[in-house]
């Protein structure tokens, strides 16, 4: 497993030796729980990495769905993209303000929409300060690139096909969320939702594929990680958390691990804890 990966994952140092790439595009995909008190918009207005644009994961999202910053229409990915001045050819690398978080979200929206030169910045915006890389509040001079997209219906799973996994067992469901909101001992962050989580799950809270510097781990670590979480990484996975966003960090493990068949349950327990007809385990 290479360290950098424009497909994946890359350094600092890896962005910081093609920052003036003409055909790179950097994106702040960083999003806050509400609880936070955070506004990512304005602490990008405030500083960011010269040259990139701000991903809203809430904005560019299906606004149709009662449920939380779920994958947008085709169109409306490409609409906002463009308005970006992201498109076809471009590079793109998605960080944000924790380390490894919310950037993983848009990494998987532009996997699902058929990109595949899209990569996360290893330990974030918090890394590239440390090492006392440049920030600037500049607003990025933007023009308008044609995008084309093919969404990806492999990539993700609705509430159905994962009632239907959770009964057969033929994929297994991965929730990175912490051990408490697994086991129902914590209560859920958004209100009126049951506490526990789906039949037959296992659990990997996102952090134990972190190092403690917000970096992903290795090969090595990732594995370990998986097995003590009673993954088998030979099977199928479906990632899920409390809205979709964690558990694209799994996922993203599991792309860099090479792992075939992985897709994102984009309802997450926002979804499964809502409805009174899908069953709940605790413990």
């Amino acid at each position: 497993m290479a360290q950098d990966d424009p497909a994946t994952l890359v350094s600092t140092e890896w962005l910081a030796a093609h920052l003036q790439d003409p055909d790179l595009r950097i994106l702040d995909g960083s999003w806050h729980m509400p609880a936070t008190g955070r506004d990512a918009r304005e602490e990008y207005a405030h500083e960011h990495i010269p040259g990139a644009r701000f991903f809203d994961i809430d904005e560019i999202s299906d606004h149709r769905s009662e449920l939380p910053h779920m994958a947008p229409p085709t169109e409306k990915f490409i609409s906002r993209l463009r308005a970006m001045g992201v498109g076809d050819g471009h590079q793109v690398v998605i960080y944000d303000t924790v380390g490894i978080f919310s950037a993983a979200r848009v990494w998987w929206l532009f996997r699902l929409m058929g990109k595949t030169d899209v990569a996360v910045l290893d330990g974030g915006l918090p890394k590239w300060k440390a090492e006392g890389r440049p920030v600037d509040e500049a607003p990025p001079v933007v023009r308008d690139r044609h995008m084309t997209a093919q969404r990806r219906a492999d990539l993700v799973k609705d509430v159905t096909q994962v009632a239907a996994a959770a009964k057969l067992g033929d994929w297994q469901i991965v929730d990175a969320r912490a051990p408490e909101r697994f086991s129902g001992a914590a209560p859920e962050p958004r209100p009126g939702l049951r506490s526990g989580h789906i039949p037959g799950s296992r659990n990997l809270p996102f952090q134990e594929v972190l190092n403690p510097d917000g970096t992903m781990k290795d090969a090595a670590g990732l594995r370990a990680a998986f097995k003590a979480a009673g993954v088998d990484l030979d099977t199928p996975v479906i990632t899920t958390c409390g809205s979709g966003v964690t558990a694209a960090i799994v996922s993203l493990a599991l792309e860099r691990l090479g792992h075939a068949r992985h897709a994102l349950y984009d309802g997450s327990w926002a979804e499964w804890g809502m409805y009174n007809d899908l069953k709940v385990e605790t413990g």
